[in-house]
C-alpha cells in the first residue's frame, strides 16, 4: 500500500468519524453530552482538513474550480426551493 492509498483511507475514515460525531451532537439530550460531541466533531473536522490539504498539495486530491454560471444556477435552484 502506497502513501496515497494510506492517505485516502485516512480521509475516508476521518469523514466517517465526523459523520458519527455530527449525529452524536444532533441527538445528544444534555448540554454536557452535546458539547463533548461538538468539541470532538470540531477536532475531527480540523484533522480532516489537514489530511485534505496534505493530499491536495501532493496532487492526490485534485479539484476543479466551479464556473460562476454553475454557482449561480445552484443558488437560483435553492432560492426557488425556499419560496
Amino acid at each position: 500500500m502506497d502513501d496515497k492509498n494510506i492517505m485516502e483511507n485516512l480521509l475516508l475514515t476521518e469523514k466517517g468519524v465526523c459523520d458519527l460525531f455530527l449525529h452524536g451532537t444532533i441527538e445528544s439530550n444534555t448540554a454536557n453530552v452535546h458539547q463533548t460531541f461538538n468539541s470532538a466533531l470540531n477536532d475531527s473536522l480540523c484533522m480532516q482538513d489537514e489530511i485534505y490539504k496534505t493530499m491536495s498539495q501532493k496532487g492526490w486530491y485534485p479539484t476543479e474550480q466551479a464556473q460562476e454560471q454553475q454557482i449561480q444556477k445552484v443558488k437560483q435552484k435553492f432560492s426557488q426551493q425556499g419560496n
